[in-house]
């Protein structure tokens, strides 16, 4: 009787199932069809045999003219009024209410007042760039650079246009630009990690690691990152009672035991990223610590960097390490300034010149030291933040009080080598700066151009996620900005 009863009471709870899973499950085989509709009769079929992820140099899909890569990071906004965009409209109007709407960020505490720069402009090198006076290092590099004008993402907040800039998305998770050049090419070095962040000893950018995050890349692809102090990277010395000899026989059986672990299990990514990681460390013992030795280095270079002074030290030993990195055949490398450095709400007019002399020399002597070495031609250096500022006072008060507020649908950047135009100014924005007007190029329109000088097509460049192909501009649209190229 009782398995009767518990028989009956499985078949009323099967039929339930069934009957109130129905219509879900009707849409579950729905979605699939239209998934494999997307990609193809059969869908997207998974790789027979497991994937090798490695850091072996890659070719590309076309021939390239980029090698590397170099960002600096100027985390926080720097103001394009201020120092890449000049507008006259502002300086006859200074101090009156804006002529129509401005999308704010911190709106209790920003005004209408236009706010016309303070610093004077001039036009620079042989091509007349205009260049604000804060930055006159740049300026003396005009001639070599591409300055983009008309930079946009459209979300006024600082962790999701990074993430837009970096990912190609505005949301969390996804693999950054160097992730997936290190996925598609490798590196030309096997001493040296592919990728490297090169971070600011005064704290962590917005985003912290998600800045150099892989996503859902093999690990093989994250960004290491590289201390701001000295050591730059921990425990690279091996102990007295094993060097030489018996480090080998430790790592070669090491290695044996590894690769017998792995055969073992062929799927596990994370697994095989581990070990070329340890395998990597042992080249590292003498690579890394070569490439971060700045001694070797003349005085002349050290003084171009601005080595010698305490204002550019620090933010210049990174910005040679970085040219001796992509020098030794590392991928990408990225140099940030610390959280919100540029991020000027008050205190603009003390603020901004000492983040300017932080950093100008150093900038525009990399891309004089890639150049008069031969290397500026295959390496690419970018310049910029996330967002630039708005035209109107916020913090109104005394002078050393005011500032700027968010930006994000029109700002500035600069780019250099790796076939970007030289002494080349592309794109505007409106009368007031506000706005990308003409021959803006979006976040997806750059990542699509960096693609296409390393040599990668952008729809090409995939990864199979979850049975769907994953691509850094997402199938969004965009463009080869080919007007920036030589």
């Amino acid at each position: 009787m009782n398995k009767e009863i518990s028989a009956e009471k499985y078949a009323g709870s099967r039929r339930h199932f069934l009957a109130s899973s129905a219509f879900n499950l009707g849409g579950l085989a729905v979605s699939c069809l239209a998934q494999q509709a997307s990609h193809g009769a059969e869908g997207t079929k998974p790789p027979l045999e497991p994937q090798i992820f490695d850091t072996q140099p890659k070719p590309a899909h076309q021939p390239a003219r980029a090698k590397s890569m170099i960002s600096l990071w100027m985390q926080g906004g720097p103001s394009h009024h201020d120092l890449f965009d000049p507008k006259p409209e502002m300086s006859k109007h200074d101090g009156e209410t804006y002529p129509g709407e401005l999308k704010y960020d911190d709106r209790a505490n920003s005004t209408s007042k236009i706010f016309a720069s303070p610093w004077k402009f001039a036009p620079r090198g042989q091509c007349g760039m205009e260049l604000s006076d804060l930055i006159p290092h740049t300026g003396e590099i005009a001639d070599d650079i591409t300055l983009i004008r008309s930079t946009h993402t459209g979300v006024n907040n600082h962790g999701q246009s990074i993430t837009a800039l970096n990912t190609g998305r505005i949301i969390s998770g996804r693999p950054s630009l160097g992730s997936w050049l290190t996925y598609a090419l490798g590196a030309e070095t096997r001493d040296l990690p592919a990728y490297l962040a090169l971070i600011d000893p005064g704290q962590l950018p917005v985003m912290g690691t998600e800045n150099w995050s892989n996503g859902w890349l093999p690990a093989l692809y994250q960004g290491t990152v590289i201390r701001p102090q000295e050591p730059r990277i921990l425990n690279l010395d091996v102990p007295a009672h094993l060097q030489g000899a018996p480090q080998a026989r430790a790592l070669e059986f090491l290695n044996h035991l590894n690769q017998k672990h792995l055969v073992e299990r062929p799927h596990q990514n994370e697994l095989h990223a581990r070990i070329s990681t340890y395998e990597l460390a042992a080249h590292m013992q003498h690579a890394a610590k070569e490439a971060l030795d700045l001694s070797k280095e003349s005085k002349a270079t050290h003084q171009m960097y601005g080595l010698d002074d305490p204002a550019t030290k620090e933010y210049g030993e990174r910005c040679l390490i970085a040219r001796r990195l992509v020098e030794r055949g590392v991928r990408f490398v990225q140099v940030f300034t610390s959280n919100q450095f540029w991020d000027h709400h008050s205190g603009l007019t003390v603020s901004l010149p000492k983040a300017c002399k932080k950093v100008d020399k150093p900038s525009a002597a990399l891309v004089k030291d890639l150049k008069q070495r031969g290397l500026l031609d295959e390496t690419i250096v970018h310049w910029g933040g996330e967002m630039g500022r708005l035209p109107v006072i916020e913090n109104d008060g005394a002078p050393t009080k005011v500032g700027r507020d968010h930006n994000t649908y029109g700002f500035s950047m600069w780019v250099a080598g790796g076939g970007f135009r030289a002494g080349y100014t592309h794109g505007a924005t409106d009368d007031f700066g506000y706005k990308a007007v003409e021959n803006i190029v979006n976040h997806h329109d750059y990542h699509a151009t960096i693609l296409h000088l390393f040599g990668l097509e952008h729809e090409r460049l995939t990864f199979l996620r979850n049975s769907q192909e994953q691509t850094l501009t997402d199938a969004q649209e965009c463009r080869v900005v080919k007007e920036l190229l030589t």
